[in-house]
């Protein structure tokens, strides 16, 4: 048996384990613990605690990857599911008037520093790397400063994603 024969299977087991971190994958829902989410997925981005006792938790995956993942812990501290917040269903729930702060609880936080302010407009603009009907793209959400509330959002097509990577073939 050659060397590459025996590194083979930790390799993949290498492999396996940053595929679960990274999405959570190996967690089984209903029975995982929150402190079986906190070991696999590492420490949130960001932390609620919701009215119905739940706890929600942010993953952002990015800048260079596309997701960004919500897992929520049931009142009993089981796992109640975990899920990718990057996707249309999620962009619609952003619409003009609702606080920032709603928004970051439906996408996570936005790549930090492509976070921009435009003084004279009185507007702040987050952005999330995403994969928008199979192509790279960018989503914006633009910020009224003053009331701290959402004044519109917008998709930017990317051409590549890093060093030339089409991101949503990955």
């Amino acid at each position: 048996m050659t060397w590459i024969h025996r590194a083979l299977p930790a390799v993949a087991a290498i492999v396996a384990a940053g595929c679960a971190s990274y999405s959570g994958a190996g967690l089984r829902i209903g029975e995982a613990s929150l402190q079986e989410v906190l070991s696999t997925m590492g420490p949130p981005a960001m932390r609620w605690t919701l009215p119905d006792g739940r706890t929600q938790l942010s993953y952002p995956r990015g800048p260079e990857g596309v997701h960004s993942f919500m897992a929520w812990i049931a009142p009993d501290g089981r796992l109640e599911k975990v899920e990718n917040v990057l996707v249309q269903e999620q962009f619609a729930k952003i619409r003009e008037g609702i606080p920032a702060d709603e928004v970051l609880r439906v996408l996570g936080p936005p790549v930090p520093h492509w976070t921009a302010e435009f003084a004279v407009r009185r507007e702040r603009v987050w952005e999330w790397r995403i994969c928008y009907r199979f192509n790279p793209a960018r989503f914006a959400v633009l910020l009224d400063m003053d009331t701290g509330r959402v004044r519109g959002t917008l998709i930017d097509f990317d051409i590549q994603g890093p060093e030339g990577v089409p991101l949503c073939t990955l």
